[in-house]
């Protein structure tokens, strides 16, 4: 066999090696894009149940909040909602208020994406987000985030509506 026969010979398999190495990196790219997906959706149920817990709690506290179930591009969580009535100086206006906590979907970065939003009297008062990638994620501190977030709307609406 010629040297350049043999070079050929060496490309071909080294080409060969080399498509099996990508067609395996891509494999193992789409298995782990599925793990963190399931892995997402676990937290997002664990999450989304502590989030209505939290938001329900937070309407007992403040009678005439309504209850809202979020679901689709922005996010799985709850909302709650209320449109006050205000007359002053013979003029009527609505003063709107809600508190919105959802998980964010997952995206092609896998991170786990926690979001709250705060407005009281037509004014947002309370954003804050939480995210971390999901091969790393404290689920504690996510817990204690939609705990806390939630303590800290029910004190703003207590100030801002006396």
């Amino acid at each position: 066999m010629s040297e350049f026969e043999e070079r050929l010979k060496n490309a071909v398999a080294r080409g060969a090696s080399r498509a099996e190495s990508l067609h395996s990196e891509a494999e193992r790219k789409r298995r782990e894009s599925e793990e963190f997906r399931t892995l997402h959706a676990k937290y997002r149920l664990e999450l989304s149940e502590r989030i209505e817990n939290v938001v329900k709690k937070v309407i007992d506290m403040f009678p005439g909040f309504r209850y809202q179930s979020v679901f689709g591009e922005s996010g799985w969580g709850s909302a709650c909602v209320r449109d006050d009535l205000v007359i002053e100086r013979g003029h009527r206006s609505n003063k709107y208020s809600r508190l919105e906590l959802v998980v964010r979907p997952v995206n092609e970065f896998f991170i786990l994406d926690l979001q709250v939003k705060g407005t009281i009297a037509d004014r947002e008062l309370l954003t804050r987000s939480l995210y971390q990638p999901l091969g790393q994620v404290d689920i504690e501190r996510f817990r204690k985030s939609i705990d806390d977030w939630a303590v800290a709307y029910a004190e703003l609406y207590a100030t801002k509506r006396g």
